[in-house]
């Protein structure tokens, strides 16, 4: 297979489609039996994971979870789905959305209890950043979640750009405060 074909120019969000499904077991949950946060987390970036890799076809490291909703919680026992696409390729950079569902193994009741948005960035061995095939988007809910990744970007990037300019003038003031003993 050549490069052209292991790594091609642009990609479908089809093509990057990840599905993962959990059991709820003890070790999961809380006291009231419901399921960790972090471990939801845990299972999001894993699937967040899987789309990027598939986008990519390189090393991917999770740069931000950029938003997570946790609608409604999670029961022991419980069947867990988490369904991944590339909503947007950047330059070295990827937006993944990751939709949760939770289904009662008895009643075969489907919720969505969870959605959230991860950054990923494309990386070699030595950890150099790589650029990413284009994303296509084909269908009007592709296109839609392509123009509002972008938004969320920009969003990002003011947002960083405050946080840093927050942080050199807290390291202005320190600097300049009288030392007391």
């Amino acid at each position: 297979m050549s490069p052209a074909e292991t790594n091609p120019a642009a990609r479908t969000v089809a093509s990057t489609q990840s599905e993962m499904t959990e059991i709820i077991l003890p070790n999961d949950t809380n006291t009231l039996g419901n399921l960790l946060g972090g471990r939801l987390m845990h299972f999001i970036d894993l699937t967040g994971a899987m789309a990027a890799y598939r986008h990519s076809r390189t090393y991917i490291v999770t740069a931000a979870m950029d938003h997570i909703d946790f609608i409604r919680p999670v029961r022991l026992g419980d069947l867990l789905t988490l369904k991944s696409s590339v909503n947007r390729a950047f330059t070295t950079s990827m937006e993944v959305g990751v939709k949760v569902w939770s289904e009662n193994t008895q009643t075969g009741k489907l919720l969505h209890v969870a959605s959230a948005y991860l950054v990923f960035v494309a990386i070699d061995k030595e950890g150099r950043r790589q650029k990413v095939p284009q994303l296509i988007p084909e269908t009007p809910n592709e296109i839609r979640r392509h123009a509002d990744a972008l938004l969320r970007r920009e969003h990002r990037e003011a947002e960083q750009a405050r946080r840093k300019e927050a942080r050199l003038a807290t390291t202005a003031q320190e600097d300049t405060a009288p030392i007391n003993p």
